[in-house]
């Protein structure tokens, strides 16, 4: 982060940290205690090493960091995990239409998963397939690599499927309080404007998703499943600067769960900010195969979502 994003942190939380910063009685500044959380959050240092390098007990570190991390939450979360909405939603789907050559679409979808130490109750349901524990974020990233829907606490054995069909997203989504009703034509089809995930979703109207290329497919389902995945590459890429610069989602966090969920939100704040900020963070990322596994092969799509694919299909060759 650089000097100039800090800063207009510090301000930002100022108001809300100020008088308990004062309570601490240790004269310790704003900038300290956000500094001690920044580094906690950035490297995944131990709470003693940052307490000696800002000259603190240990146990200041500690309160420091959920204080500042709960201030983020109260005073930001609301101003930068915002679901697109008129303007901001008319640009979303021009950007990835100009971007990726993807139309109608205003986000892609997709899991990851937050490594915890053991819990101490029901443990088997936070173990992995990958054979560690975690806890899961799904999360909904825009052209720009924004956060516009986060979902974060859900046990590391569950299937993104599962998570996806118990989130408020979901709900949204089926009701048609998702999107507006704006459609455009393409093949004699009106496709409305949706979000895009990798096989492990259900084909939806407002959910697209690549064809399986198990059976049979043709020239045309190959170029739709080539951009698709290439437009799809925002999340994984946002995924990978959200956790190459917050390296605390990396290592196992030993806090409770019930604090992890507040540094995972706290850090998709961050990252949001500092995009908005323009503090963009450059990083070459491994691009993760996808597991075949994943494939639902009882998904049968629904006769609209499936005419709307086809419709996509035929204006992407």
């Amino acid at each position: 982060m650089s000097r100039d994003t800090f800063t207009i942190l510090c301000n930002i939380l100022r108001p809300n940290l100020q008088r308990r910063v004062t309570n601490f009685g240790n004269g310790m500044t704003v900038e300290q205690v956000v500094g001690m959380t920044l580094w906690r959050l950035a490297t995944c240092c131990e709470l003693r090493s940052i307490g000696n390098l800002f000259g603190v007990h240990m146990s200041t570190v500690c309160r420091s960091i959920q204080q500042v991390c709960q201030a983020i939450i109260d005073n930001m979360f609301n101003d930068y995990i915002v679901w697109p909405t008129v303007d901001r939603l008319r640009a979303t789907v021009a950007g990835f239409n100009e971007i990726h050559g993807f139309p109608q679409c205003a986000g892609a979808i997709d899991g990851s998963l937050i490594p915890i130490k053991v819990p101490h109750f029901s443990s088997s349901d936070y173990y992995n397939c990958k054979g560690s524990y975690s806890v899961i974020i799904q999360a909904v990233v825009d052209h720009k690599l924004k956060f516009t829907d986060t979902n974060v606490g859900w046990p590391g054995k569950v299937h993104d499927a599962m998570v996806f069909r118990n989130s408020s997203l979901f709900e949204r989504g089926e009701s048609g309080r998702l999107f507006p009703r704006s459609t455009v034509q393409m093949g004699g089809t009106d496709v409305p404007i949706f979000i895009i995930g990798d096989p492990a979703y259900t084909l939806l109207p407002w959910l697209m998703k690549r064809f399986s290329q198990r059976g049979n497919v043709d020239r045309r389902h190959l170029v739709f499943n080539y951009k698709l995945s290439k437009a799809r590459m925002v999340v994984e890429q946002a995924f990978g600067n959200l956790k190459g610069r917050w390296r605390i989602l990396m290592r196992r966090n030993d806090s409770h769960i019930s604090k992890i969920l507040m540094i995972v939100n706290t850090c998709c704040v961050l990252h949001n900010f500092c995009i908005e900020q323009n503090d963009d963070y450059d990083v070459i990322l491994n691009q993760f195969p996808e597991d075949i596994e994943d494939e639902v092969a009882q998904d049968i799509p629904l006769p609209d979502a499936l005419g709307i694919r086809n419709a996509l299909v035929n204006n992407l060759q």
